[in-house]
């Protein structure tokens, strides 16, 4: 078995599916609405030879505050955004799409994979500042993944199993996440998804999944883990706290 993030012809996503908001869960949709946005840095012509076949890096952030998002820190560095050099990021909230200057304001966490907080050139209209969790995640616990598949946002179920306890998954937080029969609906581009618990609050951050291929009539197929296993690796929100503190 390996983890892996999957890689678009055209575009780097850090999600992909392709079904709207559902209330299916214990989160109410409205509540959370406007907390989380799908956020797209397009590559200029130099850049796009640097990285021949990709037009840019789309992912999925949430706002500590209208003026900053946090992401999984891989999708920052996917995006080649810097503490210094301010760049242009579109932000799309369901139908609504701007460009706004962006950089790192700084990463945060322990772990193998680090939270990114990105700090805005102007507040974003309508942003919808997400409440955070203190307390770690307790196994069985229910929780959801807002995301934005294809532009599109969407609550994805699931439950959170166990804490990683060894290498790169220590600390981190393993998650089964389905919609139905599809356990790869957090797949190719669900890095930086907020993970919210039934009240509403952020617990996690998407980071990874869990993913074996095999090979089929000439083709290769992608399979997710068995029923009862953790699908998804996620960072623990509690790393900025620190930040928090400090604010």
């Amino acid at each position: 078995m390996r983890r892996r993030i999957g890689y678009g012809a055209l575009v780097l996503f850090v999600l992909l599916a392709n079904t709207q908001l559902t209330s299916a869960t214990c989160v109410d949709p409205t509540h959370v609405a406007h907390s989380a946005v799908s956020i797209f840095r397009h590559f200029d012509d130099a850049e796009r030879e640097t990285h021949p076949g990709l037009v840019g890096v789309r992912g999925t952030g949430w706002f500590l505050s209208p003026t900053t998002i946090v992401t999984a820190a891989h999708v920052t560095a996917g995006m080649e955004l810097s503490t210094q050099d301010w760049k242009s990021l579109e932000i799309v909230d369901e139908n609504d799409s701007q460009f706004i200057a962006a950089r790192i304001q700084r990463l945060a966490g322990g772990q193998t994979e680090k939270l990114a907080v990105i700090e805005l050139g102007r507040a974003v209209l309508n942003a919808q500042s997400a409440a955070i969790r203190q307390e770690p995640l307790v196994p069985e616990e229910r929780v959801v993944a807002l995301a934005y598949p294809t532009g599109r946002p969407q609550l994805v179920e699931g439950r959170f199993v166990r804490f990683g306890d060894g290498g790169k998954l220590k600390g981190m937080a393993l998650l089964e996440m389905y919609e139905g029969e599809n356990r790869l609906i957090i797949d190719h581009g669900a890095s930086g998804a907020p993970i919210i618990d039934c009240e509403g609050r952020v617990t996690a951050v998407v980071s990874n999944v869990f993913t074996q291929s095999i090979a089929w009539a000439h083709r290769e197929i992608r399979i997710s883990t068995a029923w009862g296993m953790p699908n998804v690796v996620s960072v623990p929100v509690q790393a900025l706290e620190e930040f928090s503190e400090a604010r």
